[in-house]
Parts: structure tokens; C-alpha cells; sequence
């Protein structure tokens, strides 16, 4: 292996699982960090660290130059990105590139395809993946509404740079058009850089089910998918592989569907091809691809028994891919809970704190990926996630009965945490029997609720 040093561009719990992974590997971890995370755990558990001045995201985990720098400066061989922050940033890609540094994710041209979702939508027509009806590329306030029309309501405004809920806007009839149309776009140019939006048909009643998909640029596999239903404002809450609510048969297609569209654009390293599911015909469509690790990579790991971050090393350093398709067997069912400090009775308010107390379960199906330490203060300025628990099972009932326990056994004292609702999640009917769709929470777990405490 030619990588020897790596610049995690990073925080939190991904820092930790990136630093893990080099540990296995015998590579050396530089951490960068802001001075807001200067007493952070991946800042006292790397190797060697790198402060950059300032505590917001643009000064810091954002700053494309002062990134290269740090890893120039430190005489890393590569830049693992995480999720988030520089990720998808194809112009990150470059620079690292131009300073020859190993970019660890796909090259720069792919992720501009992919982070297009009308370029995106294209490709996926060509590799023939199916996708939900809409326009081919960004419109106009004047050419969306006629497209609506065209299409049928309700329609779905999306931006075509973004992703995360983010420049979307549901309208059910063309009187609201004009003005949801404009909302998404000073949405999308604030939160992107791009105001340019694209329509597609809004499916009512659908599941998130998405494919871990691997290439070496010449072979491409899966392996599986996850069901991510059970979201808020797109915003995912738990995840599981394999998903509960499809049939073999469509499982199959679906995933044979994402590695036909990682090898249309000869993908390299890890990704996710993302796909709504109609929740009564099983009928699929594809949606996005994340050209990155992602926040439920753990739920596939334990039911593959595969490093998806030590891959990455691996490939980004020009070995091919250490696995053909036929030697991923799948092991049971595995749930992820995001456990993030908000107040669910306050419409997922963040609630920063600190941490006054802290007891983390520990059995041999359970994986904990977490930051957390006793007296830990929160950070304000990033994202209110605080730990991912993911537990393992033989079938899906024992996965949740394990989950129950471990809920109720954690304690993180001093924050107000979605611990509660994810107790109260794990206790529903609908999803015990695997019948969550993406409207779910709101419309069924909040109905009645008072306004302010809508999802």
C-alpha cells in the first residue's frame, strides 16, 4: 500500500470509524479540527493534529484550501473526506488531485454527474434504471409550470444541486406553483450555490430504500440494500438492512439496478444509489446517488461482515475491489438508530448541553459509533447527531427486542436526546410490521398533535 498518512476531513463519530480503519491498516491518522473541537475524541485519539482557526464549518471542515493545506503540510499520502462537509465537492476532489493527494472516494468528474440530479436522472435513463416522471433537466419558474401540467399534481420541486430536504417543495395544485418554485430556489442557492430546481411526479405513499454499491472503475458490485423509511423532513431516522418490505424478487431488481448504474459511469470506490419503492405495488424509481460513505454504512457492515471504510482505502490506493459479487453472503438483520440531541416534542428542536453523564451498553451484536464522552460539550455550530447504535440479530424481531434493550439501558444525562421517541418508534405497530413509509412519523406516530409540535 503506497497510502501511508491520511488527512481525515472530518469530525465526530465518522472520524473515529475513518481513524479505526487506518489503525487496522497500519496507516497513519491526521486530524484536523476547529477550535471548537479542540477537545474532542478524534482530536486526542489521532495520531497527529491539525487545528484550523475558527469554529464555522466555511472557516474550517468547509475550507477547501485550508484542508489541502493541513494535509500538505503534514505529508499525507490521501484525504479521506467521511460524509457531509467536502464530501461531494467535486472542486475538493480537484484540489486534492492537483496537489497530489489521494482523494478516497470517486474522481471529481463523477461526483459533478451524480451531485446533478437532472444530469443524474439522465444517466440513470441511459444505464436503463427506471425514474419517477419528470422533467430532464432544470427549469424555469414559467417552464415548471408548464411541465407541471404536463406531468400531473402533485409535483415534487427538487434542487438539481442538493440533496438532504433541501430546495424541495411539495405542491399539490398549479395555483401554489410560482410561489413553492421560488421558496426552492432561494433555498437551493443559499444552502448550494445553484438555484436550479427540476420536477418530478410526488409519490404520496413510498419507502426509501437505497443500495450500497463498490466499483474498482472495471468491476461493480452491491451489497444489499437498506430501508431508510422512517424519516422527517427527508431527514432519515433509522435504518436497517435488508429492508423488511420487499419482496426477493424486487430486492433483487433493485439491487441489480444500482451496480448497472455505477458501472454506466465506471464508479470507483463506495456508493449509494438511493430509489423510492410505491408502497402498494412495489413499483421502484430511482432518485440520487450519494458518491460517498454513508451515515447507515454500519447497518451493512454487520450483516455483510465487511470494512466498507478499510475498502475504500484499499481501492482509492489502486487495488481492485477485494471482493467479487458472489463471495457477499448476508447474516441476519441490522438496525440503526440515530440517536441526536433534539426534543421530539418540540418538532426535533436541537437542544445543545452538555454531557453530565454517560453509560453506553456494551454486548457482542452491538455496535455503538459515538463521540460522546463525559463532560462533552456540545458544539453548536454542526450537527446534532450523537451516536448511532446498530444492533444485529438472526431475524428482524430479535434486531428490534435488542434495540428495545439497549434503549432502555443507555443513559446520556444532561441532553435532551431522541431516545424517547425512538423508544416509543421501536413499540409501534406499523413498524414492527414493517409498514413505514416516508409520511409515516407525521401523518401516523404525530397525528393529532398540536401545530408546534409537528414534524
Amino acid at each position: 500500500m503506497t497510502i501511508n498518512r491520511i488527512l481525515i476531513a472530518n469530525r465526530g463519530e465518522i472520524a473515529l470509524r475513518i481513524q479505526s480503519a487506518c489503525e487496522r491498516l497500519g496507516i497513519e491518522a491526521v486530524q484536523i479540527h476547529s477550535e471548537a473541537d479542540a477537545d474532542s475524541l478524534p482530536v486526542t485519539r489521532a495520531d497527529t493534529t491539525v487545528c484550523l482557526p475558527g469554529a464555522s464549518v466555511s472557516e474550517t471542515y468547509g475550507n477547501i484550501d485550508a484542508v489541502v493545506e493541513a494535509a500538505r503540510r503534514t505529508g499525507c499520502d490521501a484525504v479521506h473526506p467521511g460524509y457531509g462537509f467536502l464530501s461531494e465537492n467535486a472542486e475538493f476532489a480537484e484540489a486534492c488531485a492537483a496537489a497530489n493527494l489521494i482523494f478516497i472516494g470517486p474522481d471529481a468528474e463523477v461526483i459533478r454527474q451524480m451531485g446533478d440530479k437532472a444530469m443524474a436522472r439522465l444517466i440513470a435513463q441511459r444505464a436503463g434504471v427506471p425514474v419517477i416522471p419528470g422533467t430532464d433537466g432544470p427549469v424555469s419558474v414559467d417552464e415548471g409550470r408548464q411541465q407541471a401540467d404536463r406531468i400531473g399534481y402533485p409535483i415534487l420541486i427538487k434542487a438539481a444541486a442538493g440533496g438532504g430536504g433541501r430546495g424541495m417543495r411539495v405542491v399539490s395544485d398549479a395555483a401554489a406553483f410560482d410561489a413553492a418554485a421560488q421558496g426552492a430556489i432561494r433555498e437551493a442557492e443559499s444552502s448550494f450555490g445553484s438555484g436550479a430546481i427540476y420536477l418530478e411526479r410526488y409519490l404520496e405513499r413510498v419507502r426509501h430504500v437505497e443500495v450500497q454499491v463498490f466499483g474498482d472503475g472495471t468491476r461493480f458490485i452491491h451489497l444489499g440494500e437498506r430501508d431508510c423509511s422512517t424519516q422527517r423532513r427527508h431527514q432519515k431516522l433509522v435504518e436497517e438492512a435488508p429492508s423488511p418490505s420487499l419482496s426477493a424478487a424486487t430486492a433483487d431488481r433493485i439491487r441489480k439496478s444500482a451496480v448497472r448504474l455505477a458501472a454506466e459511469v465506471g464508479y470507483c470506490n463506495a456508493g449509494t444509489v438511493e430509489f423510492v419503492v410505491d408502497a402498494d405495488s412495489e413499483e421502484f424509481f430511482f432518485i440520487e446517488m450519494n458518491t460517498r460513505i454513508q451515515v447507515e454504512h454500519p447497518v451493512t457492515e454487520a450483516i455483510t461482515g465487511r470494512d466498507l471504510v478499510a475498502e475504500q482505502i484499499s481501492v482509492a490506493d489502486g487495488s481492485p475491489l477485494s471482493w467479487t459479487q458472489d463471495e457477499i453472503a448476508f447474516s441476519g438483520h441490522a438496525i440503526e438508530c440515530r440517536i441526536n440531541a433534539e426534543d421530539p416534542e418540540k418538532g426535533f428542536l436541537p437542544r445543545p448541553g452538555t454531557v453530565a453523564g454517560l453509560d453506553l451498553p456494551k454486548a457482542p451484536w452491538l455496535r455503538i459509533d459515538t463521540h460522546l464522552f463525559d463532560g462533552y460539550a456540545l458544539p453548536t455550530a454542526y450537527d446534532s447527531m450523537l451516536a448511532k447504535v446498530v444492533t444485529h440479530g438472526a431475524t428482524r424481531d430479535q434486531a428490534i427486542d435488542r434495540m428495545k434493550q439497549v434503549l432502555r439501558d443507555m443513559r446520556i444525562d444532561g441532553l435532551r436526546t431522541t431516545i424517547p421517541f425512538l423508544q416509543r418508534l421501536m413499540e409501534d405497530e406499523g413498524f414492527l410490521n414493517g409498514r413505514v413509509h416516508t409520511r409515516y412519523v407525521r401523518e401516523v406516530m404525530w397525528a393529532g398533535k398540536p401545530m408546534q409540535q409537528m414534524l
